[in-house]
């Protein structure tokens, strides 16, 4: 014997109401449609797209049944769908005499009240809802309200919002990760801690609390004890990627660089790689010392994410660190066809061409940051270091002069002011801006004798670093 078949007999049941529908709308004979059945047919109208027909067919079945609550929430649903708000609110407001219990009938208010931008009333609308609705219809209208104060941009209310949620149901999934992210927006990290230790007391297996729970203790940069809930979460989920990722964040603020790698590399095993993660292992492996490794994850992100400039600079570093300056050059070509004017760039692409012995080369870099950023104190120390060691002294005092001028009298540019003096043969002139230096920032000493270790030779030059610093000591 054949099975019957509910998708076929439930078509069947629907061709005979449409059938019915139409003879009544030609006046010809047909079988009485009850209320249910013309919610079916509105509803495949509306499925098919054809909301005319769709607001046709509501407007005969109430026809049919005046008082029903339900088909004039319908027929409002498909009004708002028509951008006809002002009726839809009308309709709701006849709807609400009859029956007040159909949740539709408030968040379908909210919708058209929202739609004609008065937040107000839609709030206020909302509002009443939760006096009457319990459970899981209570919930749903604290989410239509959290996103109603999204809208408008009241974030505090949305966290309001969800913390109401999570006050009724403590393992809302999805108030949790909402809440997550509206506490780092807000900055509630403090109220996000008492709330999800109550939560973690009651369900202590609940993993996203405590991932929460670590996230607000990483907000004010509790890193130990985020660290400890991040733990927590992945004994219970070894899967959570979001919690290895967040862990290795908290380690690289305390410079755990070897446990942020280890956290970090977790996250590649459970995800697609991403260049962010590769980034911050080679960070990571770059201040352990381990120039290699760092290099290798700079590239690996390179290639997930070739248009970053700072990648390409990441890498170029690494290869200046083990002085190998035309490989750094090819990786700031790299970097500076995509922003040519970012002051660090100019700087490393000077400071290679500069230990290549390619002075000119090197000042034009320099000079590219002197002259887009006046003010950068990094572009001119490394424009008129390099002077020095090409020995361009004139052009070095000419540079110091209008170092000093623009930045307003930097303690490093009198002393290197002093420096181009001495190598100019105008040792009176230096020494009056030496001890001016001195005066000004004695740490700042020793950037000066590196330029020209020869002038501790000098007497003069000795004898006012050793009365500063008795003067200092006094």
């Amino acid at each position: 014997m054949r099975e019957p078949n509910p998708f076929h007999e439930n078509k069947e049941e629907l061709n005979d109401l449409l059938q019915n529908y139409y003879n009544l709308k030609r006046g010809l004979k047909h079988t009485f449609l009850e209320e249910e059945s013309f919610e079916k047919i509105i509803d495949y109208f509306d499925e098919k797209d054809s909301l005319f027909e769709a607001l046709e067919a509501a407007a005969i079945a109430m026809e049919q049944f005046p008082y029903s609550a339900l088909l004039m929430v319908k027929k409002a649903d498909l009004l708002i769908s028509s951008r006809k708000y002002s009726e839809a609110i009308e309709l709701l407001e006849q709807a609400s005499l009859y029956d007040n219990s159909d949740i539709n009938l408030y968040i379908l208010k909210t919708d058209a009240y929202l739609a004609l931008d008065q937040q107000q009333d839609a709030i206020e609308i909302l509002q009443q809802a939760l006096q009457i609705f319990e459970g899981e219809e209570r919930i749903e209208l604290l989410f239509e309200l959290a996103d109603v104060y999204d809208d408008y941009e009241e974030f505090d209310k949305v966290f309001d919002c969800l913390k109401l949620i999570l006050a009724d149901e403590p393992n809302n999934e999805e108030a949790l990760y909402k809440i997550c992210f509206w506490t780092d927006f807000t900055g509630r990290n403090e109220e996000s801690i008492v709330m999800h230790k109550a939560i973690i007391e009651e369900y202590p297996f609940n993993e996203i609390a405590w991932f929460n729970l670590a996230a607000a203790y990483q907000g004010i940069k509790l890193y130990e004890k985020s660290i400890d809930a991040y733990q927590y979460a992945v004994a219970i989920d070894e899967k959570f990627d979001y919690a290895f990722r967040n862990m290795g964040d908290a380690y690289l603020r305390l410079r755990k660089f070897k446990e942020a790698i280890e956290a970090l590399e977790k996250v590649l095993e459970l995800t697609r790689p991403e260049d962010v993660i590769y980034e911050a292992i080679g960070h990571c492996y770059h201040r352990l010392g381990n120039i290699a490794q760092a290099r290798f994850n700079y590239k690996k992100a390179v290639h997930l994410n070739p248009d970053d400039s700072k990648l390409h600079f990441k890498i170029a570093n690494t290869y200046m660190l083990e002085q190998q300056w035309q490989s750094a050059i090819k990786q700031l070509d790299q970097a500076m066809r995509m922003h040519r004017n970012i002051p660090e760039y100019n700087i490393a692409m000077g400071e290679c061409k500069m230990n290549l012995g390619l002075y000119k080369e090197a000042v034009h870099f320099f000079g590219n940051v002197v002259k887009n950023k006046p003010k950068n104190i990094a572009g001119w120390e490394a424009l008129i270091r390099c002077l020095f060691v090409a020995e361009y002294y004139q052009e070095a005092m000419e540079q110091c002069i209008a170092a000093i001028k623009i930045t307003e009298s930097k303690p490093i540019f009198i002393y290197y002011y002093s420096a181009s003096l001495f190598f100019l043969g105008k040792p009176k002139e230096a020494i009056i801006q030496l001890e001016k230096g001195i005066q000004l920032s004695p740490k700042l000493l020793k950037k000066f004798i590196a330029l020209n270790p020869s002038v501790l030779q000098n007497n003069s030059v000795v004898d006012i670093i050793v009365r500063n610093k008795k003067n200092t000591k006094k």
